[in-house]
């Protein structure tokens, strides 16, 4: 039998077109699925995303000073009077401070000094801390402040009052009034109409504005205007209390943003006595407390109030303005 001769070109070549016939429809399709999308300029807006948050304001304080340097020896020699009587590297030591352990210096430094005598030790101490708000909608000062007002509470010192708002105030209806009854002639005073209960109740009234009043006595609390001679007691005093000195724990004013003062007494031992100082102030976000201590021994008398808070307001002041160069 006569065999059919093979031609191999025409064969592979047709299966060949197939295939790239295929593989071009194919793509054709998805590049048809892929463009039958929403368009970019159709996509909506979500109209609820808002604008961004604002961002609070960072401190305006990235560093802190060295603080055992920050103190000149001139005021080292009047803040430790002791000192002077030590040897020369006694001397030195005591003036150069110890400086405190700290893992960020750029977040919190401190430094102390200490000059002790027989009879008598001072100790300096400085603290500077600087607050960073991580809320991103606290700024940090608000930060710091938080910081120092619990400081500040926890001295027992209470913060001054806030003024109240300045708005006005409702507008009200005056009252409607009756006519009153006319008067008899025989009711008429040299000042005027008083009907016959309502003098008596003057009367009344009188007689007890005429009585005396003793501090404390809960029968005789006065109303009204004092008696003759008697003077009243200013608002917020209790008669019966010490009157303020003047260097009591108080809030400072023209130092930084804010400060305060606090003074305290304690007795040592049988006769000795200790006072401690501190001046805390707070610039933008930089906290400085200032702790100045006197304790004595074998003395009756305490360590003066009005010196040592003298010389750590001072030296709070030098501090302040180290802060504004």
């Amino acid at each position: 039998m006569q065999r059919k001769r093979y031609t191999p070109g025409r064969t592979g070549s047709t299966a060949r077109t197939a295939v790239v016939l295929t593989l071009g429809l194919g793509l054709g399709i998805g590049l048809t699925g892929c463009s039958s999308g929403t368009p970019a300029d159709d996509i909506a807006v979500d109209a609820k995303a808002g604008p961004a948050a604002a961002v609070a304001p960072p401190g305006r304080y990235r560093t802190l000073f060295e603080p055992c340097g920050a103190v000149p020896q001139a005021t080292l020699k009047d803040l430790l009077p002791g000192a002077a009587a030590l040897a020369d590297a006694e001397r030195d030591k005591a003036y150069r401070g110890v400086a405190s352990v700290t893992y960020d210096t750029d977040r919190r430094v401190g430094c102390t000094w200490k000059a002790d005598t027989p009879d008598i030790s001072h100790r300096l101490a400085l603290d500077i801390e600087r607050v960073v708000s991580y809320d991103t909608a606290v700024s940090d000062d608000d930060r710091a402040q938080e910081v120092y007002v619990r400081k500040q509470l926890a001295a027992g010192i209470p913060l001054p009052p806030t003024a109240p708002p300045t708005t006005a105030p409702p507008a009200t209806t005056p009252p409607t009034t009756t006519p009153s009854a006319p008067v008899s002639p025989g009711s008429l005073t040299a000042s005027g109409p008083v009907p016959g209960a309502t003098q008596g109740a003057t009367q009344a009234a009188a007689g007890t504005a005429g009585a005396e009043t003793k501090p404390g006595d809960a029968a005789g609390a006065p109303s009204g205007k004092p008696p003759a001679g008697a003077t009243a007691p200013s608002s917020g005093a209790t008669p019966s209390g010490p009157s303020p000195t003047g260097l009591e724990p108080r809030v400072l004013q023209g130092l930084g943003n804010v400060a305060y003062l606090d003074d305290t007494l304690s007795t040592v031992g049988a006769n000795g006595h200790q006072r401690a100082v501190s001046v805390v102030f707070r610039t933008s976000n930089v906290i400085v407390t200032v702790s100045y201590r006197e304790q004595t021994t074998g003395s009756a008398e305490a360590p003066d109030s009005a010196e040592l808070q003298e010389k750590a307001r001072n030296l709070a002041r030098l501090l302040a303005e180290r802060l504004e160069e």
